[in-house]
C-alpha cells in the first residue's frame, strides 16, 4: 500500500498543476513545468523508482505538457560536462584498474609519522586526496581494508577494548573525509558539475566555471575542514598514550606492490598531465600574477573545455599497449563499461530540468514569490541555506538535491538582486557535507557496515560537523568566493 501510494504522489500532483491549479494568469507552460518538477522532486526523494529513470521523465513530459520541443530536450543530456565527468572517470578507472590508487594512498600513509594520532590523519589526508579524482564510494572502499590490516593487528597485540575509540575514529576520519576532499575538485563529487551546467543553462552568458577556478576556491575550504574533523575525532576519539603503531605494517603493504610497473607509470603520467592540463587550460589571474593559457596557442580557445581535456586523456589511454597482458591495453572497454551510467542520465535529468524552469519563466516566479527573504541579512540567508541543504542531503541523493534546488536559487537570487553565485555554490558545497546518517552517502554506508561504530557515534559528530560545514562555506563565500569568482555584492552582474 505504501509503495503505492508513493508510485502515485508524483503524477497526482503533477495532474493537479496540470488540470487545477494556474500560477501565471495566460502562461500553463509554468504551471506545466512546476507538476513535473514537483513529480521529479518527490520520486527522487522517495526513490520510487531507481534515480536514473525519474531523470528521464523530462524527455517525455516536456513534449506532451507544452514545455519544451523533444528536440531541443535530448540534446540536453549529452554535453561538455558530461564529457567531463566521463573522461575523468575514465582516468580513474584506469588507476583502480593497476592499482595505482592504492599505491598512492600507501605512500601518503608512510609520510606521517608512526603516532597513532599522526596515523589517523594520514589516513584521511589519503582519502581526502584519492577522493578528489576519483568516486568517493571507490576511494572508501579502498581505505578500510588498509585501515582494518593496522587495527587488527593492534588488536592481536593489545587487545581491542583498549582502541575501541580509536578504531571509531578511524573509520570516521575515512568516511568524512573522502566527502571533504570531493568538493575540492569540480569532478570530485557529481553536484559540483552539476552546478557548473545549471550556471551555464540559466545565466548563458555568465563567466566559465574552470577547473582551475573551482580548485582555487574550494580546496582552502576542504583543506581547513579536514584539519577541524582531525582536531574534533582525535580528542573525541583518544587512544592510550602507550599504544604505539607498527609503521612496517604500512611498509610492508607497499612492498607487496613490488616496484611500480610500467601500466602504473603510464597511468601516473597521464594523471598528473590531466591535472596540469585542467588547471593551466585557461587564463589564470591572481591579481599580482597572470598566466596565460596553455588554449591561447590555437586559433579558437574558447572552442576547449575542460571536458575536451578529459576526453583527449582518456583516449590516450586506449592507445597506449599494456606489457604485463599480452594484446591489451591500458585501458580497455571492460574496464571502461564500469562508468556509472545511472549517474550521467542522472545529470541529463538535472540539466533538462533547469532548462525547463528557465524557459517557462518558472525560475523567475519562485523567486520572485520568495523576495520577502532579500529583507534578512545577505550572511543569514546564505546560512539558511546552507542548513536547509546539508539536513535535507542526508536523506535525499545530493545530486538530485543540486539539481531540484540549484535552479530555484539562479531565480530566487535575480528577484532580490544578489549575485546568483552568492547562493548557487554553497547550496552546491552543502550538497556533499551530510555527515549524520549512514543512508547520506556510500562512504558513510560502508564505514556503518563494518559493525564497529554505531548511528549514535556517526550522529553524534555528524550533527556538529554539518553545522561547522555550514558556517564555514558561509564565511567562504565573502572571504575567498567574492574574489575568485569577481563576485560585486552591492549589485547583480551584467551576465544575470
Amino acid at each position: 500500500m505504501i509503495k503505492t501510494l508513493k508510485f502515485v504522489s508524483g503524477p497526482f500532483i503533477c495532474f493537479l498543476f496540470v488540470f487545477f491549479i494556474d500560477l501565471e494568469s495566460g502562461s500553463s507552460a509554468i504551471s506545466n513545468m512546476a507538476g513535473v518538477a514537483a513529480w521529479m522532486a518527490l520520486w527522487w526523494i522517495l526513490e520510487v523508482v531507481p534515480l536514473a529513470v525519474t531523470a528521464l521523465l523530462p524527455i517525455v513530459l516536456f513534449p506532451v505538457l507544452g514545455i519544451m520541443d523533444g528536440k531541443l530536450v535530448a540534446p540536453i543530456y549529452f554535453n561538455h560536462i558530461i564529457f567531463l565527468f566521463i573522461g575523468g572517470f575514465l582516468v580513474a578507472l584506469a588507476m583502480q584498474k593497476w592499482d595505482l590508487h592504492k599505491r598512492l594512498a600507501l605512500r601518503i600513509l608512510l609520510l606521517f609519522g608512526s603516532s597513532p594520532q599522526k596515523i589517523m590523519l594520514g589516513f584521511m589526508v589519503a582519502t581526502a586526496f584519492l577522493s578528489m579524482w576519483i568516486s568517493n564510494t571507490a576511494t572508501t572502499m579502498m581505505m578500510i581494508p588498509i585501515a582494518f590490516s593496522i587495527i587488527l593487528k593492534m588488536e592481536d597485540t593489545i587487545g581491542s577494548e583498549p582502541i575501541k575509540k580509536y578504531v571509531v575514529g578511524i573509520l570516521l576520519g575515512i568516511a568524512f573525509s573522502a566527502s571533504i576532499g570531493g568538493i575540492a575538485t569540480l569532478v570530485g563529487t557529481p553536484p559540483n558539475l552539476s552546478f557548473a551546467r545549471i550556471l551555464m543553462i540559466l545565466f548563458p552568458e555568465a563567466p566559465e566555471i574552470s577547473f582551475f577556478t573551482w580548485m582555487l576556491y574550494a580546496l582552502p575550504i576542504s583543506l581547513v575542514f579536514l584539519f577541524i574533523l582531525w582536531v574534533i575525532l582525535r580528542f573525541i576519539f583518544p587512544i592510550p598514550e602507550e599504544v604505539k603503531l607498527d609503521k612496517a605494517l604500512l611498509k610492508d603493504q607497499h612492498a607487496d606492490l613490488g616496484s611500480i610497473t610500467y601500466e602504473e607509470k603510464i597511468v601516473l603520467v597521464h594523471f598528473i598531465a590531466l591535472v596540469v592540463l585542467w588547471i593551466f587550460r585557461a587564463d589564470i589571474d591572481l591579481g599580482i600574477i597572470s598566466i596565460s593559457g596553455w588554449s591561447n596557442i590555437f586559433g579558437n580557445p574558447a572552442y576547449l573545455n575542460d571536458g575536451t581535456v578529459a576526453i583527449f586523456v582518456a583516449l590516450s589511454l586506449f592507445v597506449f599497449p599494456a606489457k604485463s597482458e599480452k594484446n591489451q591495453h591500458i585501458l580497455d572497454w571492460e574496464t571502461a563499461s564500469r562508468l556509472p551510467w545511472h549517474i550521467v542520465l542522472l545529470f541529463g535529468g538535472g540539466f533538462a530540468l533547469a532548462m525547463g524552469f528557465k524557459e517557462t519563466g518558472l525560475a523567475i516566479w519562485l523567486g520572485t514569490h520568495f523576495i520577502g527573504i532579500g529583507s534578512l541579512p545577505l550572511v543569514l540567508i546564505v546560512l539558511f541555506i546552507c542548513l536547509f541543504v546539508t539536513f535535507l542531503t542526508e536523506l535525499t541523493s545530493n545530486t538530485a538535491t543540486a539539481e531540484m534546488f540549484l535552479p530555484i536559487l539562479g531565480g530566487l537570487a535575480m528577484a532580490i538582486e544578489i549575485n546568483p553565485l552568492v547562493l548557487m555554490i554553497p547550496a552546491t558545497l552543502s550538497c556533499s557535507f551530510a555527515f549524520m546518517l549512514p543512508v547520506a552517502t556510500p562512504p558513510n554506508a560502508i564505514v556503518f557496515s563494518t559493525g564497529r561504530l554505531s548511528v549514535h557515534d556517526m550522529a553524534r559528530i555528524g550533527i556538529w560537523l554539518n553545522l561547522i560545514g555550514a558556517i564555514l562555506i558561509t564565511i567562504s563565500i565573502f572571504l575567498i568566493g567574492r574574489y575568485v569568482f569577481h563576485i560585486d555584492l552591492s549589485s547583480i552582474p551584467i551576465w544575470g
